[in-house]
């Protein structure tokens, strides 16, 4: 007679399947609001006679208001319960996009985008509570994988949606998109998904927000992997904010085009997130961590030394792609890492993982604005920076030999 650990374990083959699917369209949100409008960034600095930075500034104030409203949804979820604050986010998120798509300035975009980034905040960091409420162990491992399947390919493949709606309707028409998008998680979420945290389990006896925020980062390698996420997901946005600009002005890419590259990279991600979540069936995050910062150095070692040598296209995209698959590894070895140890307040630790992430990003779109990219070095150099420094988190911070088992 098996005994029930998890409430988890009892969902049926089909219901698992449901669950992967809606909490996967959660997830996405968060990426497809920030990534999808990509494309129209050279449109919309033309339409509206601004510069390239202003028009990156949007992407900071949309990460910003990501970071900061997973902030307040991940504690809120620890003690009001996962489906609620889920709700109300999302609708937010539904009139902010409805707002951006009717912005006449940049002023007006750049506040609707910091709401819409606090509305999206909701369906990742409840996302992965409601998954750590109903996994441990290897189960954890394998849901989390299929959520950083989805957190990883989005960023990649919303800029290739984002292109093919620009061949049929106008950049606003980008934010209707996702108004209607965000209706449909709503939807989806009020009908298939049930509260996963018991009224019995939540933290409603007093236990202060502050305390929450205390227990997880008293946990040394929990803060490590804050780090080792942020500046993984900062050298992701360095190529998301870059590439744009690199391969539509430098290369005369057409937005399908760029597109079409996105699509490629996207299979980078795929790989790199299945291969990791296997391997880590026989060996901790913390390794599979270790190798992918190595590899991510290398990456953009390769792409500034080419460049420099005169490589042209190929010798951004062939290290580029690899880059890229190595962040495959990085998103599920991360969250596991983060997530494993945090169970009774699994909220409050995702939510810090998704600020932190998201954070780092919006800090790092401006440098790259500032910069400038009319080279692949640039890129590649901020790139490569990010990984070394998610390396230098791993070994001083959560030392990895000190990383329990799950």
């Amino acid at each position: 007679m098996t005994t029930t650990v998890h409430p988890g374990d009892a969902l049926s083959r089909r219901q698992k399947l449901i669950y992967v699917l809606v909490l996967g369209l959660l997830t996405a949100l968060g990426p497809f609001t920030i990534d999808l409008y990509l494309p129209a960034f050279p449109i919309i600095e033309q339409e509206m006679g601004i510069t390239a930075t202003a028009v990156q500034l949007t992407l900071t104030a949309t990460t910003i208001g990501f970071a900061a409203g997973q902030l307040v949804v991940g504690p809120f979820s620890d003690k009001f319960g996962r489906r609620m604050p889920l709700i109300l986010a999302t609708a937010l998120h539904v009139g902010a996009s409805i707002g951006a798509a009717m912005s006449t300035d940049i002023t007006m975009l750049g506040v609707f985008r910091v709401l819409q980034g606090i509305g999206a905040a909701g369906g990742g960091v409840v996302a992965m509570a409601m998954i750590r409420d109903l996994f441990a162990g290897y189960r954890l491992v394998k849901m989390l994988s299929y959520m950083s399947l989805v957190n990883g390919m989005a960023p990649i493949l919303a800029p290739v949606i984002g292109s093919q709606l620009l061949g049929i309707m106008d950049w606003p028409g980008i934010f209707w998109f996702l108004a209607g998008y965000g209706a449909l998680v709503v939807l989806a979420t009020s009908v298939f998904i049930i509260e996963t945290l018991p009224r019995e389990k939540r933290h409603s006896d007093g236990v202060r927000v502050a305390d929450r925020y205390k227990a997880v980062f008293s946990d040394r390698i929990f803060v490590g992997t804050l780090f080792v996420g942020g500046f993984n997901f900062a050298a992701l946005f360095t190529y998301l904010s870059a590439s744009t600009f690199l391969f539509q002005n430098t290369f005369a890419f057409t937005p399908q085009q760029y597109g079409f590259l996105f699509a490629v990279n996207s299979l980078g991600v795929v790989s790199g997130v299945q291969i990791a979540s296997r391997i880590m069936r026989h060996t901790g995050p913390q390794w599979v961590i270790a190798w992918a910062t190595v590899a991510q150095v290398a990456a953009a070692v390769a792409m500034v030394v080419f460049d420099q040598l005169g490589f042209g296209l190929w010798g951004v995209m062939v290290p580029l792609w690899f880059f890229i698959c190595a962040t495959g590894f990085m998103f599920p070895s991360v969250q596991v890492m983060g997530l494993a140890r945090n169970g009774k307040q699994a909220g409050t630790a995702a939510s810090l993982l998704g600020a932190v992430t998201f954070g780092f990003a919006g800090l790092i779109t401006p440098v790259v604005g500032f910069v400038g990219v009319t080279t692949s070095t640039p890129m590649g150099l901020i790139m490569g920076s990010c990984s070394l420094l998610a390396m230098v988190a791993l070994w001083v911070i959560v030392r990895p030999r000190t990383v329990p088992k799950l």
